[in-house]
C-alpha cells in the first residue's frame, strides 16, 4: 500500500501518462520503448484475470441455448470490482503507476468478459432463442452499469464514514 493521496506529491519527472491522448500528435507517436513495463504488468495481469473468469466458466457451465448466468455475474462483479477500485486509487490511496494497468486493464479487463457477452446474445438469437438472448443483453448491461455505480457510491460512503 502507499501512503494517502493528500501526503504524496510527484516531480513532472516522475510522473506517467499511461492513458495516451491520441487526438495529440506528440502521444500519438509515442514510442513503445519505455513502454515495456505496462505491456509485462497487464499482460501478467490479464493471464491472471482469464485464467480466474476460466474457471468460473468451469464450476458454472452454460447448458447449450441456457442463460449464461456465469458471464453476467462475472462481468458484474468485475464492474463492481473496477468501481471500488477507481475509488480508492483515485481518492484515498497513490498507488504506483503501474498498479492501474495490472489491476484495472489487466486483471478486472481479463476477468470481465464482454466479448463473450457478445458471442452469447449471438448463440441465444440464432439459437432460436431470441427472447432470453435480448433479456440477457439487457440483463448484463443493466447489472454491470448498476454494480459500477453502487460499488463506487457505497465504496465512498463507508470512506466517508472512516473519516468520522
Amino acid at each position: 500500500m502507499g501512503a494517502p493521496r493528500s501526503q504524496v506529491t510527484q516531480s513532472a519527472d516522475e510522473a506517467a501518462d499511461i492513458d495516451p491522448d491520441l487526438q495529440l500528435p506528440a502521444q500519438r507517436q509515442m514510442p513503445l520503448r519505455g513502454q515495456w513495463s505496462v505491456v509485462g504488468v497487464v499482460a501478467l495481469g490479464g493471464a491472471i484475470g482469464a485464467s480466474a473468469r476460466y474457471g468460473v466458466a468451469q464450476i458454472w457451465p452454460t447448458a447449450a441455448g441456457g442463460f449464461p448466468w456465469a458471464t453476467l455475474w462475472t462481468n458484474a462483479m468485475g464492474c463492481a470490482v473496477i468501481g471500488v477500485f477507481m475509488v480508492v486509487i483515485t481518492d484515498v490511496w497513490a498507488a504506483h503507476q503501474l498498479v492501474r494497468p495490472f489491476f484495472g486493464t489487466g486483471v478486472l479487463g481479463g476477468f470481465t468478459t464482454f466479448s463473450t457477452y457478445a458471442v452469447d446474445v449471438e448463440k441465444l438469437v440464432d439459437g432460436r432463442a431470441a427472447g432470453r438472448g435480448l433479456a440477457y443483453l439487457g440483463a448484463t448491461l443493466l447489472a454491470a452499469m448498476a454494480a459500477v455505480w453502487l460499488a463506487v457510491w457505497m465504496t465512498r460512503r463507508v470512506l466517508e464514514w472512516r473519516a468520522r
